[in-house]
């Protein structure tokens, strides 16, 4: 995934992807290319079912 998949896939803008990226705890890229980084699809999908359930768990 690219940045702009990144975005679409957590229902972010392009500026909080960025952000996100960025954290210690999002997956590392997995290669740099030309237009960017690009991340492995499952990782994004795991942090993601993971950042759900962080947030989940405090609502209650």
């Amino acid at each position: 995934m690219a940045l702009s998949e990144v975005a679409e896939y957590l229902g972010v803008s392009r500026q909080r992807a960025a952000i996100l990226v960025d954290r210690p705890d999002f997956p590392a890229p997995i290669e740099t290319l030309s237009v960017g980084r690009i991340w492995d699809a499952a990782q994004v999908r795991g942090y993601a079912s993971r950042r759900r359930e962080r947030n989940e768990g405090g609502a209650g």
